[in-house]
C-alpha cells in the first residue's frame, strides 16, 4: 500500500497523512507546514537555505547523499605540441618517431651516403692528423738538443 505524503514548504520533510497544517497566504496559494517551528519561521520571514536543519540548506551546502549524481567526470587534458628552445617541432617529432620509422630513414640516410661515394670515386679522407715521422710540438728532438 502507497502512502501519499507531501513535503513541508519550509523544511522540505515528509509530511504523513494526519499531520501538518494547511496555510494559505496572502496570494491564496496553500502552502502545508509539518511543525509550528516550520510556521514560526515562516512568519518571521527566514530562508530556508539559512537554516542548518533544513534540506534547502543541505542542497546548497552538498551534504548527505547526491541521488543521481555519482562522480564527476574528469576532464581529460589536452597535450598540445610546443617548441623547445633551441629545437622546432619538427625535430621534436623526428625525435618522437616508432623505431621501425627511425630505422627505416636511417636505412634511407646510409643509402644515399654509399651512393654518393660510388659516385664520387675512391677518394679517401682521413679522420685524424697524419704523423709524418716529425717532432711532437711539446716535445723537442734529441738532435736540436745534441745540438747546443
Amino acid at each position: 500500500m502507497v502512502v501519499k505524503t507531501e513535503l513541508c514548504a519550509f523544511s522540505e520533510y515528509r509530511i504523513y497523512p494526519g499531520h501538518g497544517m494547511k496555510f494559505v497566504r496572502r496570494d491564496g496559494q496553500p502552502v502545508i507546514i509539518s511543525s509550528a517551528k516550520c510556521r514560526c519561521m515562516i512568519n518571521q520571514r527566514k530562508k530556508p537555505s539559512k537554516l542548518v536543519w533544513t534540506q534547502a540548506w543541505r542542497r546548497l551546502n552538498k551534504k548527505g547523499k547526491d541521488e543521481g549524481a555519482g562522480r564527476k567526470k574528469s576532464r581529460r587534458t589536452v597535450k598540445a605540441q610546443r617548441a623547445i628552445v633551441g629545437a622546432s617541432i619538427e625535430d621534436i617529432k623526428k625525435r618522437r618517431q616508432t623505431p621501425k620509422a627511425r630505422s627505416v630513414a636511417t636505412e634511407a640516410a646510409l643509402k644515399e651516403v654509399k651512393d654518393r661515394k660510388k659516385a664520387g670515386g675512391a677518394k679517401h679522407y682521413s679522420t685524424g692528423p697524419k704523423n709524418t715521422g716529425g717532432v711532437a710540438k711539446n716535445q723537442k728532438s734529441s738532435a736540436s738538443s745534441k745540438a747546443k
